[in-house]
């Protein structure tokens, strides 16, 4: 152990010497881009595989019943693997990275670096109703998190490892470069600069061709630009956006109401068992809903809504088109459902897949009606792929990825203005409803949550215990005059914290008050502190956030603050001292 430091320390001594800083970060950058496309390629694997064990044990005989029990056993291998295996809970993929950067300095648990693999695969391989997106994206994160620790990088470069993670996760999963830096700069909101611009693109860069090697080069959903845009489609589209809208404040508000209904129940067992049961009920009626989903996209963006009906009970009505409605409003509205039971279950994976597959079928709904309706035939394949982009922009607020994945990964830019009109629309509308994304709105809600404002970050950053100061001198209310002169020649500060035999606080005393009173010795013995001490119209509670301190010093124009904790007295925090930490911050959050 002590031979294998020493040679840690040689290196870091040499790379000090013989590397710049840019230099260094580039080259993590490069290993960081292969083992993210790593992790998306082990990741499809694991799952194709999990997914032909899932298929040999189907008989013909039993067709659809399968269904009901596949995804449930899926479920259940998780969460004896989480819970006996590696002994610690697995999160979902982004909020975690989210949370890792606001909470805890871009830390990531290292069983990250293979749980998420695992834990996806089962889930994923048995029909669980969630992408491999977030784990793969958590996998990439838990690589980067681990070599910025062991190559002790601070705090900036860290956080670039995760962001250049994250883009090469991305760009390997859905092989679609331009798309993950975007992805980087919107959701997991790194800083595009001058220093964090060139390692984005090379992660990315090295991911997408270590996908490329293992993987192929194939296009994600193949897609044939056969009717290009027409000025005359334009309030389709905005429509369309519209509707994305709304769809995607449906995604959101029934992802957190279902996620908070598995929140009050407190056995894990039960969790399990409702949520598998339920999911399998749903896609024992609809069998569209189980997996991913990208095989029932694909037929989608080909016109083809036989998907909707394959393995079900609805079978013998694929050629009616008002059955394949009915059934599109069915899967629209329940696969965000089916994927909260999964979740809420017990599994792992991610919510991109489940974006996408309610994206493309908002869009073939909505290209059906308004052909149905007969005032102008559009193109349903081009309406179908447009949604996926109006459901990125919505559910996960960043519609640069959703016009840029779309059009990568499908080579659609021969409608990128649709695209670009379809996804804004449906921001704004989204915006007016929830102004968090599904990835933020936990976050947010805690105050967790990391933006492109610098300074609001530097002060969620700041750990308001850290600041506390606890060399005051403690008055007793019942001490007298001669007792506070005792303290003053003891003691440099200026203010005297007046605390009870039980701990509470219950006033304080300030040097300036007191000033002239002190050189009268004829009081030092009739006058008790509980005379002169004042109750201060602001404190801090250790619990309170950054935002809230600083609030308190902007109010109150005080220069120290007593921190109370339950009326127990523990120290006070200086404007001062926060100034500079908040100085502090501000460098370690800004990349240059």
């Amino acid at each position: 152990m002590s031979k294998r430091i020493h040679i840690i320390a040689r290196f870091h001594r040499w790379r000090l010497k013989n590397m710049s800083e840019r230099g260094f970060i580039t080259a993590l950058s490069i290993l960081v881009g292969v083992l993210s496309g790593m992790a998306a390629v082990v990741i499809k694997n694991a799952v194709r595989l999990t997914h032909r064990l899932a298929n040999s044990l189907v008989s013909h005989e039993m067709h659809n019943y399968i269904y009901f029990a596949l995804p449930l056993l899926g479920i259940l291998l998780t969460v004896l693997v989480v819970k006996y295996v590696i002994r610690s809970k697995v999160r979902h993929g982004i909020p975690n990275v989210l949370y890792s950067m606001s909470q805890r300095k871009g830390q990531i648990s290292n069983h990250n670096l293979f749980s998420s693999v695992i834990a996806s695969s089962l889930t994923v391989g048995f029909g669980g109703s969630v992408g491999l997106e977030g784990p793969t994206v958590a996998t990439g994160t838990a690589w980067g998190s681990w070599l910025a620790k062991y190559f002790r990088l601070d705090y900036k470069n860290t956080i670039l490892m995760l962001a250049c993670a994250c883009a090469g996760a991305m760009a390997a999963i859905f092989k679609a470069p331009i798309a993950a830096i975007v992805f980087a700069v919107e959701v997991i909101m790194i800083d595009l600069t001058v220093f964090s611009l060139v390692p984005l693109l090379l992660s990315s860069a090295t991911a997408v061709v270590t996908s490329y090697l293992f993987l192929g080069q194939d296009v994600l959903y193949p897609f044939e630009v056969k009717q290009v845009f027409e000025l005359a489609d334009l309030p389709y589209y905005i429509v369309l956006g519209i509707v994305a809208g709304f769809v995607s404040v449906y995604f959101i508000k029934m992802y957190m109401h279902i996620g908070g209904l598995f929140d009050k129940l407190n056995n894990g067992w039960t969790k399990l068992m409702v949520g598998g049961v339920g999911l399998g009920i749903l896609i024992f009626f609809f069998p569209s809903l189980f997996g991913e989903g990208y095989e029932a996209i694909n037929a989608c963006l080909a016109g083809n809504t036989e998907y909707l009906f394959n393995n079900s009970l609805f079978y013998d009505l694929r050629e009616e088109l008002w059955a394949a409605l009915v059934l599109l409003v069915f899967v629209i509205l329940l696969k965000i459902v089916a994927t909260s039971l999964t979740f809420g279950a017990g599994g792992v994976g991610g919510i991109f897949a489940p974006t996408l597959f309610m994206g493309v079928n908002t869009g073939m709904f909505f290209a059906q009606i308004v052909n149905m309706l007969g005032i102008r035939q559009v193109n349903t394949n081009n309406f179908a792929l447009i949604g996926m982009a109006g459901l990125i922009a919505g559910v996960l607020h960043a519609p640069l990825t959703g016009i840029f994945l779309i059009a990568d990964i499908s080579g659609g830019y021969k409608l990128f203005v649709p695209l670009m009109i379809t996804a804004t629309f449906a921001y704004i509308v989204v915006r007016a409803f929830t102004p968090n994304s599904v990835y933020h709105i936990q976050l947010a809600r805690r105050k967790e949550l990391l933006t492109h404002d610098k300074d609001a970050n530097a002060l969620q950053m700041i750990e308001v215990k850290k600041l506390i100061e606890t060399d005051f001198e403690i008055l007793s209310p019942d001490a007298t005059l001669r007792d506070l002169t005792v303290a003053i020649s003891r003691n440099h500060r200026n203010l005297f914290p007046v605390v009870n035999a039980e701990g509470n606080m219950v006033g304080m005393l300030k040097m300036d008050d007191v000033r002239d009173m002190i050189f009268n010795h004829e009081m030092y013995d009739t006058v008790k502190i509980s005379e002169l001490m004042y109750m201060p119209a602001f404190h801090i509670d250790p619990n309170d956030s950054m935002e809230i301190v600083a609030n308190k010093f902007e109010s109150s124009g005080r220069y120290n603050l007593a921190v109370i904790e339950n009326g127990k007295y523990i120290g006070f925090i200086s404007r001062a001292r926060v100034f500079t930490k908040y100085r502090k911050q501000i460098i370690d959050v800004s990349h240059v």
